[in-house]
């Protein structure tokens, strides 16, 4: 099993910055892409981050020059680094990751559970 854990979310005004972390733990080969989604209520779910096995970055045209994705394979973890944060970044922010848990097996999508970061204006 593959577990996913977002932490880092929090209240933040207007301007200021948050970290998010998705650690990643279990049966685990490899990772190759992973990514950060968020949700705000009543909307669906947007892809904000993503990161590629060769630490190639994508971004939401919303959020490019204010957020950061990197990784760490050695501690397989994944961060979101937020800065200049605005009232619309509110949402409930999701880690996604392409794992592979033996040398033999495909990549498979696991999700955390979420983590709430709210901006206040």
């Amino acid at each position: 099993q593959v577990q996913l854990v977002e932490s880092g979310g929090g209240l933040v005004q207007a301007g200021g910055s948050l970290r998010l972390s998705c650690a990643a733990s279990g049966s685990i080969f490899s990772i190759n892409a992973v990514r950060w989604y968020r949700q705000a209520p009543g909307k669906q779910r947007e892809l904000v981050a993503t990161i590629t096995g060769a630490d190639s970055t994508i971004y939401a045209d919303s959020v490019k020059g204010r957020f950061t994705v990197s990784r760490d394979d050695a501690k397989n973890t994944l961060y979101l680094q937020m800065n200049s944060l605005k009232f619309e970044d509110t949402a409930v922010y999701y880690c996604n990751a392409d794992v592979r848990v033996r040398a033999d097996s495909g990549f498979r999508g696991y999700w955390g559970q979420g983590t709430q970061v709210t901006v206040s204006s």
